[in-house]
């Protein structure tokens, strides 16, 4: 058996106690049933989770229901003040989803192909710095265990997906499925907020430090993953009526409490997180015959849930 010492440096210490206490009961690693994500869930406290800023918050709502976005400020604070502005006064409310390409984005924003026709931006800033990385000082990041291919380092800060090189010091959100960015054209600081993206594919991570990349859907994936694909280039509708309307993008702040959708996500600072991370590095349920011994930072889960009921 590995000595300690060594499996303090590869586990997480929640599943490393776990480890030790089935060696003091006479079992060995293997034979220690380790807790699947459910169970992990099922024991947490409310300590391991954290409620959405209602500052924070986008309300994307559509005719099948509403998608909630937290937002990023920390990552691309000109672009989140700017969505705030244009969410405060109704931008987005009228206008429409206007692309959905297979296995990339789904896209929404003003639909006008002459610019003169395209709704006017109000009190909004009509142009904005490229925020595709920021420094990484300051910045608590929660380190994954595995290799990335794109980063030298991949891990989350305040619970979003990220990446950071310590030779430049810099960090930046990683491009991961419902992760929303602000399109641009070809001049990196082309981008005002107003059309945003979501993916809806496997992860196209070379779009990292390319694109502002200004948060990520909590809740209402599926209400965007399944609109039907657009048969114009990259995906675009052809016709008007191919379209999927927006009846508002709202922030939650701006939404009375009792319409609010009450959403607590999990922290991915605490050893819980830790321990889920390892469940799904390493998948120990029956259908598993030979675990991976690696995870993707797209392919970890973040939960979100209800509030329970206080009793």
């Amino acid at each position: 058996m590995p000595k300690p010492r060594l499996l303090a440096a590869l586990l997480p210490a929640a599943l490393m106690l776990a480890l030790f206490a089935a060696q003091a009961n006479g079992q060995t690693p293997s034979a220690a049933k380790a807790r699947s994500m459910q169970e992990i869930l099922d024991a947490s406290k409310p300590s391991d989770w954290r409620a959405l800023d209602p500052g924070n918050t986008l309300y994307l709502e559509l005719a099948s229901g509403r998608v909630v976005i937290e937002l990023a400020p920390d990552f691309a604070p000109a672009h989140v003040a700017n969505l705030r502005t244009l969410a405060r006064e109704g931008y987005w409310n009228g206008l429409s989803i206007n692309r959905s390409q297979d296995n990339f984005v789904v896209q929404w924003g003003d639909g006008a192909e002459d610019e003169k026709a395209r709704k006017p931006l109000g009190s909004a800033k009509s142009k904005l710095p490229a925020e595709f990385s920021r420094s990484s000082d300051k910045l608590d990041f929660h380190a994954l265990p595995d290799r990335d291919g794109w980063a030298p380092q991949v891990g989350f800060a305040d619970g979003f997906p990220a990446a950071r090189d310590p030779a430049s010091k810099t960090a930046w959100l990683a491009h991961c499925y419902g992760m929303v960015g602000a399109g641009r054209d070809i001049a990196p600081d082309s981008s005002n907020g107003t059309e945003l993206y979501v993916v809806i594919g496997q992860s196209p991570r070379q779009l990292d430090r390319n694109i502002t990349t200004v948060g990520r859907v909590v809740q209402g994936m599926e209400l965007l993953s399944v609109l039907p694909r657009g048969t114009g280039p990259l995906g675009f509708y052809e016709k008007p009526e191919q379209r999927t309307a927006i009846k508002a993008i709202r922030l939650a702040s701006e939404v009375p409490q009792n319409e609010r959708t009450a959403l607590e996500v999990l922290r991915t600072d605490t050893p819980l997180f830790d321990e889920l991370v390892e469940a799904r590095r390493n998948r120990r349920d029956d259908f598993y015959k030979r675990p991976a011994g690696h995870i993707d930072l797209c392919n970890v889960p973040l939960p979100a849930r209800t509030p329970p009921a206080k009793g």
